[in-house]
């Protein structure tokens, strides 16, 4: 797989990426919170998006059930970390208390199994026959959600426990904790794991893509009888891409609920599998840098519209009716997916990449002298001057 990376991942493209991670270092030093905030929960849903992308970009598998499996990891680390206690509406919530890092691993253990448990349909069919049926899950997953109160909360949702390693909290901030006169608070602290997060999910996306299994995943998209007659397990592979996707859903499931604080079954539902297909759309299909430009757009953008709601015309105030920033910012990367499926099917990636080689314009030749031809009336006319 070492070739194929260097060919795939030149050294130029791994220097201006690992010259952008070290960018992203500096933020927590320099921003506030809110500003924080974007960017955790933009490289969380990257990070989902990352997965989703290998699902319909790669192996051409459309699943409309991604917020399902992001529902499972953020429930289940609630569960497995969580105590049992009682929460407003006298609700008892049930928890195992196991180490919050132990809970993690098993919350994207758990999306995973609910991947693996749906891949026999994943691998049977295809297209919009496959988004239907991935459907169901999405329907099954929020009647789950708002009645099985002993495990959810319900309405009310549940709290999420914080992240701790050895008793030092990764998304709190406990002990307090200061870096070059810079408090380091739980968003500084968040900010670092989701990035840790995003890079080793990206990472792993790129070498899998470049190397063997990519290849049979992107002949498996385009042609399944000629995988099939090439010798490559279609159906396994169609299994495989699709567990995969759902435990980098699981991760991203537990990045959002730490993000969050609170995780509530309304935020789980359809438009959230949605946004996650526009993230892959706007990016670009099959691209993992796509991905996460694409999650950061469909991301940030209602976020920035509800800060500067006031100072833009048309928007509605929160509270007042209208259109709200949330509505807004759908129309908005709506209209960016149609104009760029009839465009640039490619995403922004293809875009910008576009915009990179387009050729320079030659510089314009200077004009040539016609060159007269034989027997032309200027050549008899130089023929009677010398006779």
């Amino acid at each position: 797989m070492s070739s194929a990376w260097s060919r795939e991942w030149p050294a130029p493209r791994r220097v201006a990426s690992a010259a952008a991670v070290l960018v992203m270092l500096a933020p927590p030093f320099y921003l506030d919170g809110y500003w924080l905030l974007i960017g955790i929960l933009a490289m969380s849903a990257a990070v989902g998006a990352i997965g989703l992308n290998l699902l319909v970009g790669s192996a051409g598998q459309l699943s409309l059930a991604h917020g399902f499996f992001i529902a499972v990891g953020a429930y289940t680390y609630c569960f497995a970390a969580g105590e049992s206690e009682g929460v407003g509406g006298g609700v008892d919530v049930v928890g195992l208390n196991l180490p919050p890092l132990v809970a993690a691993v098993v919350a994207i253990g758990a999306a995973g199994l609910a991947g693996l448990l749906f891949s026999p349909v994943a691998s049977r069919i295809r297209g919009i026959y496959l988004g239907l049926a991935s459907l169901a899950l999405v329907v099954l997953g929020q009647h789950v959600l708002f009645n099985a109160a002993t495990v959810t909360g319900g309405f009310n949702g549940r709290p999420v426990p914080d992240l701790t390693v050895s008793g030092f909290e990764l998304s709190g901030d406990d002990p307090a904790l200061n870096l070059l006169q810079v408090p380091f608070g739980e968003r500084e602290r968040m900010w670092y794991v989701a990035l840790a997060c995003l890079c080793g999910a990206s990472l792993f996306a790129v070498r899998l893509l470049a190397g063997r299994p990519g290849r049979a995943l992107a002949l498996v998209r385009d042609n399944e009888i000629a995988a099939a007659a090439m010798g490559i397990p279609v159906a396994r592979h169609k299994r495989a891409v699709f567990v995969l996707s759902s435990l980098y859903a699981g991760l991203a499931g537990v990045l959002l609920a730490l993000a969050f604080h609170r995780v509530v079954p309304e935020y789980f539902g359809l438009a959230l599998s949605v946004d996650y297909l526009a993230m892959v759309v706007i990016g670009g299909l099959g691209s993992v840098f796509g991905s996460v430009v694409g999650a950061a757009v469909v991301t940030a953008l209602p976020l920035l519209l509800s800060r500067y709601s006031s100072q833009l015309p048309l928007l509605a105030q929160p509270g007042e009716s209208g259109v709200d920033a949330g509505v807004a910012a759908r129309f908005l990367y709506g209209a960016v997916v149609v104009a760029l499926l009839l465009s640039e099917p490619g995403g922004l990636v293809a875009v910008v990449t576009r915009l990179r080689r387009r050729p320079t314009p030659p510089p314009p030749r200077p004009p040539q002298q016609p060159t007269p031809r034989p027997g032309s009336a200027k050549d008899l006319a130089t023929k009677g001057e010398a006779t």
